[in-house]
């Protein structure tokens, strides 16, 4: 049955906050792969699920060990990253997210400011080999795990990406594909929009009156000195 909500689009923002995996590409089947296969390492049976998209990797870690030592925490730790850059052929770019970025692009020409960056759990060496294969243009600032001393779901995150921006996070929206995500953005006092890629839409709907399929269902405008975003193709 496709779930086809009522929303709060069309509305005006200063800027967008923006996840990556999940949101501006598919590295699922890579992250799945790589977890696996380093739960299977050491001994585990439990697998990659759709509630441990979006999060920093250590915190998933202690999830799933509770009883690991920091250290054996941060050889973990070394041994996904190590697996999931080696894993990244298989990355696909989302649809719509060339043509957004295009948008929001052309926006901060016409506004004389950034409108966009990126907030990702993934530390700034996996950000690299996984963007890498995009050829998407790099954001003037972006906020990658290693950055913040608390990852997803803590608002952390998404207070510094609006403060990198300029902006209050009052006057940014927060695009992402996970429930950790939105939680996220939500206390930072931002709003929310959910891509329904990874995660079931019932899941994402209480925190988001926003829901897309993928970004390709967006269209981002100027109008009077902020960005317009309207659901696309809507009358």
């Amino acid at each position: 049955m496709t779930h086809t909500p009522t929303d709060g689009l069309p509305l005006r923002t200063g800027a967008l906050l923006l996840d990556m995996d999940g949101t501006l590409i598919d590295s699922g089947s890579s992250v799945e792969r790589a977890w696996n296969g380093l739960l299977a390492e050491l001994g585990s049976t439990e697998t990659f699920g759709h509630a441990m998209h979006g999060r920093p990797a250590r915190q998933v870690l202690r999830e799933f060990f509770p009883d690991m030592t920091e250290a054996e925490i941060a050889a973990a730790h070394s041994r996904i990253e190590q697996l999931e850059i080696a894993d990244v052929d298989s990355i696909l770019t989302l649809p719509g997210t060339r043509r957004i970025l295009e948008q929001l692009d052309a926006a901060s020409q016409q506004l004389g400011r950034p409108t966009w960056t990126i907030v990702t759990s993934c530390t700034m060496p996996l950000f690299e080999a996984r963007w890498a294969t995009t050829s998407l243009p790099v954001p003037a600032t972006l906020v990658t795990a290693d950055q913040v001393e608390r990852g997803k779901p803590d608002p952390q995150p998404y207070l510094l990406g609006a403060e990198r921006l300029g902006v209050a996070p009052s006057d940014a929206v927060v695009v992402e594909d996970s429930v950790g995500g939105l939680r996220s953005g939500l206390d930072a006092g931002c709003r929310t929009m959910a891509i329904t890629s990874t995660t079931p839409a019932a899941d994402l709907e209480p925190l988001a009156p926003v829901l897309l399929t993928s970004l390709d269902d967006l269209e981002v405008a100027v109008q009077e000195g902020a960005l317009l975003l309207s659901r696309r193709g809507a009358q």
